[in-house]
């Protein structure tokens, strides 16, 4: 517009009145753009302010989430470690009450040995005396038959 622009010529050179109210003209498109210009300007600003906020936020964020990863990496990792010593005592406990039991079962089973033994001396102790005590009986019978049959034979010889 302002290149292609022609102004009449007249006595003097170029009409007074149309140069001024085109400069008039250009002075106001002119305001106007310098004012649209401020205005996009601050628009600009805020927008650069905002995103500025929202990469703010994002970093913030970005920051949480890894702090929060992180944690629960860790609690992740500490709950294992906990549940491997757990298991690990666990174990040991297994082990140990495994061995007193075994311990205990060898203990019985050697009682057991002993209460046969036991049983076999009193079995044998109690056959002798019982037949050391037939063998009384016997004798005794024996004796007693004996001392019959001679009561007898004195009765015998002492009859006239």
């Amino acid at each position: 517009d302002i290149e292609e622009k022609k102004f009449r010529k007249c006595f003097r050179g170029l009409d007074e009145h149309e140069v001024k109210a085109f400069l008039s003209q250009i002075s106001a498109q002119l305001a106007e753009l310098i004012s649209e210009n401020k205005k996009l300007k601050t628009e600009l600003r805020e927008k650069e302010t905002i995103i500025k906020e929202y990469k703010e936020r994002e970093n913030l964020l970005r920051n949480t989430l890894v702090s929060a990863q992180q944690s629960a990496e860790q609690i992740r990792a500490n709950a294992e470690k906990e549940a491997q010593i757990i298991i690990a005592e666990a174990e040991l406990e297994a082990e140990r009450i495994l061995n007193k039991t075994q311990h205990r079962l060898a203990q019985i089973h050697e009682d057991i040995i002993e209460l046969k033994r036991q049983r076999t001396q009193l079995e044998v102790r109690l056959r002798s005396t019982i037949e050391s005590h037939l063998k009384m009986l016997d004798l005794e019978k024996k004796e007693s038959i004996e001392s019959d049959d001679l009561e007898e034979k004195i009765k015998f010889l002492r009859q006239p």
